[in-house]
């Protein structure tokens, strides 16, 4: 990780809400932005602004998720995403977050990132899925 990484860096991010990011289960005439996609969304938008800031070989995961949906967003809106670095704690990264439609903030919280070495990462998961394998069968 890079030292540009501090509190303070931010980024902000325009999205249109297209019918994948909407919910399906109210029918046609109810569909909004769905708070997984919204949650997705600034996820995605945190990884980015660390990737930024990253080495080479590095990521990150979400760690933790503090979010309020406050207000609907009809397809075909656009949502502006801005996330903010609150904090870096060694490779942990915290963000204050915010979204807002052309009328209204859908949005607010938190979340947080860890950054990870990709190639470490990927032999713990060999590990365990190698612990999993020898697990008898049910």
């Amino acid at each position: 990780m890079k030292p540009s990484l501090q509190p303070g860096v931010a980024l902000t991010r325009k999205i249109l809400i297209d019918r994948d990011r909407t919910i399906s289960f109210m029918g046609e005439d109810a569909r909004v932005y769905a708070t997984p996609s919204m949650i997705l969304d600034i996820e995605r938008t945190c990884r980015d602004l660390i990737l930024q800031h990253a080495d080479a070989g590095e990521d990150s995961v979400g760690i933790e998720v503090a979010i309020k949906h406050l207000a609907a967003t009809l397809p075909g809106m656009t949502v502006e995403i801005a996330v903010k670095v609150t904090a870096v704690e060694g490779r942990k990264v915290s963000f204050e977050v915010s979204a807002r439609d052309e009328i209204e903030p859908i949005s607010g919280g938190s979340h947080a990132r860890f950054v990870v070495d990709v190639g470490k990462t990927v032999e713990r998961l060999k590990a365990k899925a190698a612990k999993r394998a020898a697990l008898p069968k049910a």
